[in-house]
């Protein structure tokens, strides 16, 4: 049982897992950070035991009609703390904002929403444990050799994989595994968002630090075929982050401002057809790196969904036309969401499952 506070447990015979959906936590502070125990105890979000698995939020209002959707992770390298604190600001954000915004319900009508805050749990976890293992950045998977751990999941997806930025030293933190989706967390994506990827118009993967928006390939001999649409909806993006607190953000292929490399998430979404796929480099640009003070947290946030938003809304409006849906939608949870897991169980047979709480 989960105690004080449970809404709903579930159960999952065969993996002993338990997880349940909470209701009554004290206030959440979105506002500092959070290890991996409690950004998944805060209302609606889950608590485990057993096993580390992924978990992510499908939000969205209830309609008979198709509906498209967009991916947004974060976490996928360890030391990038700010990445899941933006996250779970992002659920927050519009889960109120669709009550008295209609162009927000009319999105939440039309897209679901899948947000995964922490995808590099077990990486994230560590990174935690003290000072010595706080810049951890890749998973936690034992090296070839038996004497390194962790792959740079962000160099393991099956996009021109390990041909460039990366290194075959198993201790580098550009290390991309034994081969291309070696690893469960990135099994679990490519197998999650490929297997509906026609339903996708929008994949946002969300690191740390820079200011930067970068737009595929990383590989210096590709050109996205749409690159001056993302080149655009970039820099509008960038447009509306510098309005909030006047940071300026810049835009390109992550050869043009930042460094070449192979084997990106991002770059693997827009090689399934996904059109609009970003990489966002949240604050700062190296005064205090990885480990951006908790003051800056509320503004990087704040400064990103706007961002962010930007480029969902372009992707919205481009595929239904700016149309509004109706006010009749429904809730599908409480929160106005369905609550999904993908589970990296510790035997690779089965990468991923899900299932929904509801109230």
């Amino acid at each position: 049982f989960c105690g004080g506070g449970m809404q709903l447990g579930l159960f999952l015979s065969g993996n002993s897992h338990v997880f349940c959906a909470l209701s009554n936590k004290a206030e959440y502070d979105y506002f500092q950070y959070h290890p991996m125990e409690e950004v998944r105890e805060p209302a609606g979000w889950l608590r485990w035991r057993r096993n580390t698995p992924i978990t992510g939020r499908l939000i969205g209002l209830k309609t008979d009609a198709k509906k498209k959707a967009i991916w947004m992770d974060c976490g996928i390298h360890a030391r990038e703390w700010i990445a899941p604190a933006f996250c779970q600001y992002f659920v927050r954000q519009i889960l109120q904002t669709y009550k008295t915004d209609t162009k927000m319900e009319a999105m939440m009508t039309n897209m679901d929403f899948y947000i995964t805050p922490v995808l590099n749990v077990d990486g994230y976890i560590f990174s935690w444990t003290n000072s010595s293992t706080r810049l951890w950045r890749k998973n936690r998977s034992p090296g070839p050799s038996g004497d390194c751990y962790g792959t740079d999941l962000n160099r393991n997806f099956d996009a021109n994989w390990g041909t460039v930025g990366v290194s075959s030293d198993c201790n580098s933190n550009i290390y991309p595994g034994r081969g291309p989706i070696s690893e469960p967390e990135a099994q679990a994506v490519t197998y999650f968002v490929g297997s509906r990827k026609e339903d996708f118009l929008c994949f946002l993967t969300i690191h740390s630090y820079g200011q930067l928006l970068l737009i595929p390939f990383g590989h210096p001999d590709f050109t996205a075929s749409n690159y001056d649409e993302l080149m655009k909806v970039g820099e509008g993006a960038a447009e509306a982050i510098w309005k909030v607190h006047g940071k300026k953000y810049r835009v390109g292929t992550s050869p043009a401002v930042l460094y070449a490399n192979s084997g990106s998430s991002r770059d693997w979404a827009r090689m399934q057809d996904i059109p609009l796929t970003f990489t966002f480099e949240l604050r700062d640009n190296g005064t205090y790196g990885f480990e951006l003070p908790q003051e800056e947290i509320q503004p990087t946030c704040e400064e990103a969904y706007s961002g962010a938003l930007h480029i969902i809304t372009y992707a919205h409006d481009k595929t239904f036309n700016g149309a509004t849906a109706t006010a009749a939608a429904a809730v599908w949870t409480t929160l106005c969401s369905k609550l999904h897991t993908f589970l990296v169980p510790s035997v690779f047979s089965s990468f991923m499952t899900d299932f929904v709480l509801k109230a």
